[in-house]
């Protein structure tokens, strides 16, 4: 048992490349709080966090870049080419990152957790679970993966694949096995189906929830959380207010699902709003956000904005970044009145922001930040 009463945690590993951080992410569209362990461990040996000196200690200072930073491509090409540097880096990252992931867990207001970790079952994560779930994919499946969307070279790709622990240990040790060579809605029913076989009680995938904000002297609006089920709505809706600027489809924003959540506002009888968003490494990002010019900006765009931070908080989100349209940008006001300033990604202050700013920011767009709470994981000494 996990030792976290009336909390039911989830450990989720499998190689690279197998499909965990999608498994993971539709398990939080089913209502589970999840961990990214993996993200947490950058986190570790960012400048001025708890891991950072130790690691320039171990292995020196020429992994650091003009920044400062230790650069995590230079140091996955040397611990990912040898065995016992490894063990030397896992050796200093692991007790971190257990200490932030248990400090979660205890803060998590769902009852249902899942850990996502590469080396789950290697380290003392395992311990804290109740049910362990393996994802698994063909060595060819990885390969192609790697190479066509993460643009890794096929050697490193290869490297990476063999300097993991053999796969059929992970299923071994498996409560339940995902299979994933195929496509994502094939993805999507076998983890329904696994979640219901774990939480027979629970919906295969709850309804969405509807939030009515009546407003005086207009149209009601009301929002609800897109689905799955959703996503031909959801793809004409992009299309629409986005002025045929993005055009999407169906198995497009099924595909996104894998990544991101969705939110649709209503005015009326009629959709007039949408935004789609993530949270990675407790940060959220908002990269897609679009309005109806008929819907009031400044009525719609803090509706949109106060539940995309009440759902990210619920996730224990330190901050929030929104990349808005041009024709959004000119609102200064209800960004004001929202809380948020427009900011550049080097000013934010904290790694780990900023990391997720440059990730996630769309090429000449605005950035718009709001920090949602001071006590943060794995603070920098």
């Amino acid at each position: 048992m996990s030792g976290f009463p009336g909390k039911t945690v989830i450990g989720l590993t499998g190689n690279i490349a197998t499909g965990k951080s999608v498994v993971r992410r539709m398990l939080e569209h089913l209502g589970a709080y999840t961990i990214d362990a993996d993200a947490l461990a950058h986190r570790v040996i960012s400048k001025g966090a708890p891991g950072y000196q130790p690691v320039l200690d171990k292995f020196g200072t020429w992994l650091l870049d003009r920044d400062g930073q230790i650069d995590r491509t230079k140091l996955g090409r040397l611990v990912f080419a040898d065995g016992q540097a490894l063990a030397q880096l896992e050796e200093i990252v692991h007790p971190y990152v257990s200490q932030a992931v248990e400090l979660l867990i205890k803060r998590s207001t769902q009852t249902v957790i899942v850990v996502e970790a590469i080396k789950l079952l290697e380290s003392d994560l395992r311990g804290k679970c109740d049910a362990i779930w393996v994802t698994d994919a063909d060595q060819k499946v990885q390969l192609e993966r790697l190479v066509g969307k993460r643009g890794m070279r096929q050697e490193d790709a290869l490297q990476r694949i063999h300097s993991q622990s053999a796969q059929k240990d992970k299923i071994a040790a498996a409560t339940v096995v995902i299979r994933n060579n195929g496509s994502i809605e094939a993805l999507w029913k076998e983890v329904n189906q696994a979640w219901k076989r774990l939480f027979p009680s629970a919906e295969a995938e709850p309804a969405a929830q509807v939030t009515s904000k009546p407003q005086p002297g207009s149209e009601s609006f009301s929002l609800q959380r897109g689905k799955p089920r959703d996503s031909e709505k959801i793809a004409e809706l992009i299309t629409r207010l986005s002025r045929g600027k993005r055009s999407m489809t169906r198995d497009e924003v099924m595909d996104a699902f894998g990544e991101k959540a969705f939110l649709l506002l209503r005015m009326g009888e009629e959709f007039v709003g949408m935004a789609g968003w993530q949270v990675e490494n407790l940060v959220a990002r908002t990269i897609d956000l679009y309005l109806d010019p008929r819907a009031p900006a400044d009525k719609a765009l803090p509706l949109l904005l106060n539940e995309i931070e009440r759902a990210s908080s619920e996730l224990q989100c330190e901050a929030s970044l929104v990349f808005p349209p041009i024709d959004l940008v000119g609102y200064d006001l209800v960004w004001k009145q929202s809380g948020y300033e427009r900011r550049a990604p080097e000013s934010l202050g904290v790694q780990a922001w900023t990391d997720a700013a440059f990730e996630s920011m769309p090429k000449g767009a605005a950035m718009f930040f709001k920090q949602l709470r001071t006590d943060r994981v794995l603070r920098p000494i």
